[in-house]
């Protein structure tokens, strides 16, 4: 790698000091305008065909380039036609972009480079960073929700936690499932350093056609996002800026005093225990709505900005974003700053250089994980507080256990602050050989640390919340990595053919350590220098390695079109990774083929399509983002289970035991992936749509083996794995957008979008065993979801619930006599043996969403816009284990407490109060309900003042805007919200959700 650096390293400073041919160079200047509207178009790159010279439209859509006479002008910009102009001598060239209705003539983003819709064969779609930048989200992935059919986000709604994305379905059981995030040519695993406003384009790559380039890291698709760059003229510099609040909605109500207390004696009676509360429990009236007093309207606030300018050899770009971010929960808040600058330098005409920085410090007041849950279950005949001002205490209500705690205490006595850090960015150089043959050479990376710090006071605020020491709890997290890549790109035309070819190679190197400490005796020296005041010899310091990921790949890629008619892409990449060595190397592939039906002479003469293309694409691609070293033997040293005794007087020696099964090897899991989509626009470019049919088979996946238990077996995957099973996600999408301008001061447009999706285990070489999982909020040792070949992943999995026992009697003639009593679950005897077994266990439900869907709407009058987007999903389940997650008298919510059964002929769909007892808390299809919701996903009206009135104060513009974000929801689940992740194996798992809140803000955009 030393001698390549090296090579390469010389090779470039030799091109450096090579002189340009001499050619006769006139400075061309003009303008760049929209064709339709008239107005001014900022940032249209404006470059020689062929070599790198080029520049951008100042804020007045100017541009002033030196190029040589006889050169061919390209002019191109997201959403407009790519537009080519031959310099014949005239020092002015006025140019007008016609608005890309016609969606295939617009520029996309892939993977090492750029290339028209029309000449792409893969499944790519693209979002503007304006349309990001619109939504009050602060993280880019929350504001893509809704924008991409076959993109499902999940939010967390905790301030400074990263949704997840999932594209196109699940395709690992034990891997991770976050695709690969590509920011100005580095690769990431979390781009949550990157404000919203800085992004100038974001693109999803869907299909092995255009992720295969990317090798061993793109089985989960891959995002690529550009962030803005300087533009030459004079500086500009725009200020952005909301501030509003978050407010709970659809908030759960629970039982209040008075029903708390009434089902609390009910569960009792049931087990034949003297009712807990008096005879009369409407003295305990409404009681405490634990909801009201602990959370609130959290005010946010975000601002952004930045200077950016430059001349035909320099340009640049700072820009600086602070959020200040309130959680819902009282005590908890959370701020970020972002730092994000931009160098790109002409020193020649032949060569670029240049810089792209990003710098990210936040820091937050955390909460205590389970207070979400406490609020659930808390009993609402405690107060807060007694009138001398102490924490009221379950205790003195004889709540007993479940409900054991006070959430104002557990909130006011969690002292933990985490701060995290991140520098990360690229270095570049660019050298045209020849025109049309580029050289590039980039180095970046990042470097990333996580502190936590966690201070336990002594206190005793209630009977069972109280510390008779003082403790602290100090973490420290640190990722490194870097990558550097070269490559080699050359474009060429000549008569009716167009080629394009691109070579490189790549290094990469990641590392991951961590280092926690704890103590007790620590007194309270203040919130700052805590680590400080660690007492010698009073704790524990532990030291973690780790892990570390080195990656050395080459790849190359084909594109060629003819006439503009006939497509061709192939591309292969050769990854090689340390972690699974020694079968270190594979190769990935893809090809893809495209047909533009209306450039045929015998679509001449329809009048029906402006244009229409075919595509379609077969590849492979991997991931290695899956659990490390299998097939490595570990030695495990126990001294409480293996300890020898010898000699007298006796001595021990502790011994050493094997207690993992291992494969023999393993690999990487590979996506092998099939793609057709049609795209075209009609009726004069109103109307674009694009439908695909597309079927990934992920091969080698990881997946349990089954094996004795007489083995012993104990990994640290709860038992054997291999790559062995083979996982299926196949599906359609859909997309279409109508834009029109009605006049000069109307235009709007409409985008709905849809994807399809079907997860299924194709197949297992060991057969049909299973892969039970989803524990999270499930007592009793139980487990809620079951993956095995024939079924989608993580399905819920349980008995199904045919009604409810009236009476004893009823029982008594069951095939549940002897566990079940009045008010209990009556399960279906699947199997029709007489008895209620766990083989009597069905499939509940499917957590994985077989539709998804968005709409998208815009609206400009004027001065004034409008923007509506819906967003939701359909045919999907959530597992409520909020209402079984129960260890003794936890409050009910008002639903289930209005529904109850409490005698004969109360109820027959909703069981006793007895609900936290084995048999009715097992895995049921009770608990499973659907999980489909509508949503408003954001609301923003728009005003831009005119700009007669600011011109004369040295303002370009100005909008005022108001918006509201998950204000309306309509779903019928009666939990939180149905937007409920987990990971693969606890998908849809609601046991500890984070309340859906709406955001409502007010804001200005201002551009000097």
């Amino acid at each position: 790698m030393k001698r390549i650096f090296t090579i390469s390293g010389v090779f470039l400073l030799c091109l450096f000091f090579i002189s340009p041919a001499f050619a006769q160079n006139v400075t061309v200047k003009g303008k760049v305008t929209d064709a339709t509207t008239g107005e001014t178009l900022i940032g249209v790159s404006v470059g020689v065909k062929g070599t790198t010279t080029g520049t951008q439209t100042d804020a007045n859509g100017a541009f002033s380039l030196s190029v040589s006479t006889g050169a061919t002008l390209q002019l191109s910009y997201i959403g407009y036609v790519t537009q080519t102009v031959q310099v014949t001598g005239a020092t002015v060239i006025n140019v007008k972009l016609t608005p890309s209705a016609n969606q295939l003539e617009q520029v996309v983003v892939i993977g090492y480079g750029t290339q028209r819709k029309m000449d792409n064969t893969g499944a790519v779609a693209t979002v503007k960073g304006a349309d990001l930048a619109k939504q009050p989200s602060t993280n880019p992935l929350s504001a893509l929700q809704g924008q991409v059919a076959g993109v499902e986000i999940i939010n967390s709604g905790q301030p400074g936690a990263s949704p997840t994305i999932n594209i196109r379905g699940f395709g690992t059981v034990y891997g991770s499932t976050q695709p690969l995030f590509v920011v100005d040519g580095v690769w990431y695993n979390d781009i949550s350093f990157i404000n919203n406003a800085d992004i100038e384009s974001l693109t999803v790559l869907k299909d092995a056609s255009s992720t295969a380039i990317y090798g061993i890291r793109a089985a989960n698709g891959v995002v690529i996002i550009t962030t803005k760059h300087g533009k030459k003229g004079k500086p500009v510099i725009t200020y952005n800026d909301y501030f509003g609040w978050q407010a709970v909605t659809n908030q759960v109500q629970m039982a209040n005093g008075t029903e708390y207390a009434t089902a609390i004696n009910e569960l009792y009676a049931a087990n034949n225990v003297t009712p807990a509360f008096s005879s009369n429990p409407a003295m305990y009236g409404t009681g405490t709505n634990w909801y009201d007093e602990i959370l609130r309207n959290a005010p946010v606030s975000n601002n952004q900005i930045s200077i950016s300018g430059g001349s035909d050899t320099y340009k640049y770009m700072v820009s600086f974003g602070y959020l200040d971010q309130d959680g819902i929960i009282k005590t908890n808040d959370y701020q970020k700053y972002t730092l994000h600058v931009t160098n790109d330098w002409t020193p020649i005409k032949s060569l670029k250089l240049g810089f792209s920085a990003n710098l990210l410090s936040s820091k937050s007041r955390d909460v205590n994980s389970g207070i979400y849950h406490e609020l659930f279950t808390a009993a609402p005949i405690v107060p807060v507080y007694y009138a001398n001002g102490k924490y009221g205490d379950p205790a003195d209500y004889n709540v007993g256990g479940g409900a054991n705690y006070n959430p104002q205490a557990t909130i006011d006595f969690y002292n933990q602050h985490s701060k995290n850090k991140e520098f990360s960015g690229e270095v570049y150089g660019e050298y045209t050989i020849i025109p049309g043959l580029v050289l590039k050479e980039s180095f970046g990376g990042e470097v990333a640390q996580a502190e936590v710090r966690n201070f336990t006071p002594i206190y005793d605020a209630t009977g069972g919340q109280q510390s008779t020491s003082q403790s602290l709890y100090l973490s420290h997290a640190e990722d490194r990595n870097w990558i550097w890549e070269n490559t080699l790109n050359y474009n060429k035309s000549f008569g009716k053919h167009n080629l394009t070819l691109l070579g490189g190679y790549s290094a990469q190197y990641y590392q991951s350590t961590s280092a926690s400490a704890n103590a007790t005796g620590v007194p309270d020296a203040g919130t700052g220098n805590l680590h400080t005041s660690f007492p010698a010899d009073s704790g524990k310091i532990t030291y973690n390695p780790g892990t570390t990921h080195t990656f050395l790949s080459y790849f190359a890629r084909a594109n060629y079109s003819y006439n503009d008619r006939y497509l061709l892409n192939a591309s292969v990449r050769r990854d090689g990774a340390s972690e699974f060595y020694p079968n270190s190397y594979g190769t990935f592939y893809s090809i893809g083929a495209g047909w533009v039906i209306t450039n045929e002479d015998f679509m001449k003469d329809q009048h029906v399509f402006n244009a229409l293309k075919l595509r379609g694409s077969f590849g492979t691609v991997g991931n290695a983002t899956v659990p490390r070293s299998i097939s490595v033997l570990t030695i495990t040293n126990d001294p409480t289970n293996y300890t020898a005794i010898f000699g007298n007087p006796p001595y021990t020696i502790n011994g050493e035991s094997i207690n993992t099964v291992v494969p023999v090897s393993s690999t990487w899991e590979e996506a092998q992936s099939t793609d057709f989509g049609i795209e075209g626009t009609l009726l004069n470019n109103h109307l674009s749509f694009e439908a695909e049919y597309y079927d990934r088979l992920t091969k080698n996946a990881i997946f349990a083996v089954p094996i004795p238990a007489s083995t012993g077996e104990n990994g640290p995957n709860g038992g054997l794995v291999a790559n062995q099973a083979k996982i299926r996600n196949s599906g359609f999408e859909f997309t279409l957008t109508w834009k029109q301008q009605i006049s000069q001061d109307v235009f709007y447009s409409i985008s709905p979008n849809l994807g399809i999706n079907t997860n299924v285990v194709a197949s297992v070489i060991s057969g049909q065993n299973q892969i039970l999982g989803g524990g999270n909020g499930i007592t009793n040792g139980a487990l809620a979801t079951r993956t095995v070949v024939g079924q989608p992943i993580g399905e819920f999995y349980g008995y199904k619930v045919i009604g409810i026992f009236q009476t004893a009697a009823q029982v008594a003639n069951s095939s549940e006599k002897g566990t079940a009593q009045p008010g209990d679950f009556i399960y279906q005897d699947t199997n029709h043996d007489g008895q209620i077994t766990s083989t009597d266990r069905v499939n509940l439900g499917n957590p994985n969403a077989k539709y998804g869907y968005g709409v998208n709407m815009y609206l400009k009058v004027k001065n004034f816009d409008f923007t509506l987007d819906f967003q939701g999903r359909a045919d999907v389940s959530i597992y409520n284990a909020n209402l079984a997650y129960r260890f003794g008298n936890e409050n009910f919510t008002q639903n289930f407490y209005d529904n109850r059964w409490h005698g004969p002929g109360t109820s027959n769909t909703f069981p006793s109060v007895n609900l936290g007892s084995t048999y009715d808390s097992a895995p049921n299809s009770f608990f499973v309900t659907s999980g489909a919701y509508f949503r408003v996903r954001n609301i923003q009206l728009g005003y831009t003042l005119p700009g007669q009135i600011l011109k004369s104060v040295g303002v370009q513009s100005v909008r005022f805007f108001a918006n509201a974000q998950n204000a309306i929801n309509i779903f019928g689940y009666k939990g939180f919200s149905p937007e409920v992740g987990g990971g693969v194996l606890n998908e849809g798992i609601d046991a500890n959700v984070y309340p859906l809140y709406a955001t409502y803000n007010f804001g200005v955009n201002v551009t000097f």
